[in-house]
């Protein structure tokens, strides 16, 4: 009885396929998903304190477009920049009177062409 369970489910498997094949003389797209791009997020320094700068830096493809959000306890602070011919961008965030001991996490997105990627970092400011 299991085996004919099996072979049931395998044959309805197999025409669920066959339907979603187009009939002869039709063309179906196929859709290649994009290749991560690679990133990668450190800070200068992770903990920084106040009136200081701290950079996030990024590591990506040459000339890649950097998306920087860090995300402190009361607000959100968005920058932008573009890697240089070796993938690498700093971008500096100034830490004036940022809740101390809160860590902030800074979302990172990089765009090259039709790729992306995405990764992350944090800082915990200092009084």
């Amino acid at each position: 009885m299991k085996k004919a369970g099996a072979i049931l489910a395998a044959s309805a498997a197999t025409v669920a396929l066959f339907a979603a094949i187009p009939a002869s003389g039709a063309s179906a797209a196929v859709a290649t998903p994009a290749r991560s791009l690679p990133c990668h997020a450190s800070m200068s320094d992770s903990y920084p304190a106040d009136y200081t700068t701290t950079y996030v830096e990024v590591h990506t493809a040459g000339y890649g477009a950097v998306t920087t959000i860090a995300h402190y306890r009361t607000t959100n602070h968005k920058k932008t920049g573009t890697a240089g011919k070796k993938g690498n961008a700093s971008i500096g965030y100034y830490i004036s009177g940022a809740t101390p001991g809160y860590e902030v996490v800074v979302s990172v997105r990089v765009v090259s062409g039709d790729r992306s990627g995405t990764c992350s970092t944090w800082f915990i400011p200092q009084s």
